[in-house]
């Protein structure tokens, strides 16, 4: 492949049998069937809306002041493009080997034609196939020399892996006389349909001609997008890897979360399942479904919480001990700051698990036949009324801490959305990060510790030796709100807001904070 890239420009480049010696009509694009064959499955339902893609088949008329912009393909993909492109005031040439079959597919306003007529014209091409089938449009490289080539193909990951270079650069290298740019391989068919405040904005752009970026960029802007400048041509293989990703940034959190989740669950079988079936020969496996794990749900919720803020707390004890603000985390560190976001939401959807489970859990059958052996067992005691009043008051408080924290979570997640996060300026985010988030933490300290209220002094609740669940979860939050409110103190709340402003320890960039009348610092001298 590397030696076609230095065939004689202007000609289409000598390349295996099946690129192009062979004429398109054999080798049909990714987009296209053969002549001979119905299109079956979904090909034959458009993505786009009925209403846009009503057509009489003929080729309708366009502004011919209206920028003119080819697409060869007419696959899903294709359909989506055209009609964006159309709703924002471009005149599209569809090239398709089949136009009377696949212009009832598209907008009334774009053209269907044959490849060779639609190439003729406009100067930005978007070619719409896969990598297999670009040596079908070799036959066109006289037509498009000179031309502007858009790639918006993506690899599967076996071939991502199997190829070494990119889909865009296999492309440059069949058509040496044409500029390819890669752009637009990011962006869904379904978020060209529905426009970008639907779907991603960003459509990452790289070409080796700053030009030719120009100008997809400038047609990015009109279709409502935001073009990002990824380099040259070289970058490409990157862009392409994106599409591939599957939640990269959620990876780590996640694995943590299910972690967590495995441990706890097994610690609550074994004190609340395994126990009773050993000791007291009771069986309690009906709990496994619904009771264990709503004791587990909160346990990993709270700790969670806690994960997001303990990193705050390292990081800071550590610019304390260096003096600096100018010393790199570790990685690991690094990492793990750069998770919390992923971490409070993983945290947020387990406390919103425990809520609807514990809605569901008086509709239990097992909990109507308890209610009925309680009020047996009242009646036989003749006892006319069962009241507890530090019970009640208890299970107040705890209600009603646990739906406070809640809303408190409910409000961080709500913040951490990107439309919500960019209406907000950096005081607001980080008032609602960082302070209403430590307020939600204390909530949740305060929930648990209603909830266990006396039960970790009392023996009975120690199973197999083995402590309450809650007393496990409470030490790494109160260990996170020690810390907090020693660096609250005066004494390392000024030093540490200093370093953040750029003092150092031992360094010469020193300076007095406003209303810091001590003398005896020295000032840069840089």
């Amino acid at each position: 492949m590397a030696s076609e890239a230095h065939r004689q420009q202007g000609s289409c480049p000598t390349i295996p049998s099946e690129s192009c010696g062979k004429s398109p009509e054999k080798k049909g694009s990714a987009a296209d069937s053969r002549p001979g064959t119905a299109m079956s499955g979904e090909m034959d339902k458009p993505l786009i809306s009925r209403r846009l893609v009503d057509s009489d088949g003929s080729l309708a008329e366009v502004p011919k002041e209206a920028p003119k912009v080819g697409i060869l393909g007419s696959g899903d993909f294709a359909r989506s493009l055209a009609t964006r492109l159309v709703g924002s005031g471009f005149s599209v040439v569809v090239g398709s080997r089949n136009p009377k079959r696949t212009a009832g597919l598209f907008p009334s306003l774009a053209q269907v034609t044959f490849q060779e007529e639609a190439v003729s014209s406009p100067e930005v091409i978007f070619v719409a196939v896969f990598r297999e089938h670009y040596s079908s449009l070799c036959s066109l490289a006289d037509q498009l020399a000179g031309k502007i080539l858009v790639d918006v193909s993506n690899p599967t990951e076996k071939e991502h892996l199997q190829h070494r270079q990119s889909n865009a650069e296999y492309l440059a290298s069949l058509f040496p006389a044409c500029t390819v740019v890669k752009a637009f391989n990011v962006i869904s068919a379904w978020a060209l349909q529905a426009g970008p405040r639907d779907g991603n904005r960003q459509v990452l752009i790289c070409s080796d001609q700053p030009e030719a970026k120009r100008t997809i960029s400038e047609m990015a802007r009109a279709m409502g997008f935001t073009p990002l400048d990824m380099g040259s041509l070289a970058s490409a293989r990157e862009v392409e890897a994106i599409p591939l990703r599957l939640l990269p940034s959620w990876k780590v959190p996640t694995l943590l979360a299910l972690g967590l989740f495995v441990c706890f669950y097994t610690y609550n079988f074994i004190r609340d399942v395994l126990q009773p079936y050993i000791r007291k020969d009771e069986n309690k496996f009906y709990k496994m479904p619904l009771s264990v794990v709503n004791t587990t749900l909160p346990c990993v919720a709270y700790v969670l919480l806690s994960l997001v803020y303990l990193p705050g707390m390292l990081a800071a004890a550590l610019q304390l001990r260096r003096g600096t603000k100018y010393q790199r985390f570790p990685d690991w560190l690094d990492h793990w700051l750069q998770h919390r976001k992923q971490i409070g939401l993983l945290s947020f959807f387990f406390a919103m698990l425990h809520a609807l489970y514990s809605f569901c859990l008086p509709l239990r059958r097992s909990h109507r036949y308890d209610l009925v052996n309680l009020a047996v067992k009242q009646v036989l005691a003749n006892k006319s009324r069962l009241w507890v009043e530090e019970e009640v008051w208890r299970m107040e408080i705890y209600l009603s801490l646990g739906v406070l924290a809640l809303g408190m979570l409910s409000l961080l997640a709500v913040t951490s959305l990107p439309s919500i996060a960019n209406s907000l300026n950096w005081k607001e985010f980080s008032f609602v990060q960082s302070t209403l988030g430590f307020v939600a933490l204390m909530l949740s300290t305060m929930h648990t510790l209603t909830y266990g209220w006396t039960r970790a002094f009392e023996e009975n609740h120690y199973k197999f030796y083995l402590p309450p669940t809650f007393t496990l979860t409470l030490l790494l939050p109160c260990v996170i709100i020690l810390a907090k409110g020693l660096f609250l103190l005066p004494c390392l709340s000024r030093r540490l807001t200093k370093i953040r402003r750029g003092w150092e320890k031992d360094g010469a960039v020193k300076f007095m904070l406003p209303g810091d009348h001590t003398q005896g610092e020295k000032t840069s001298h840089v």
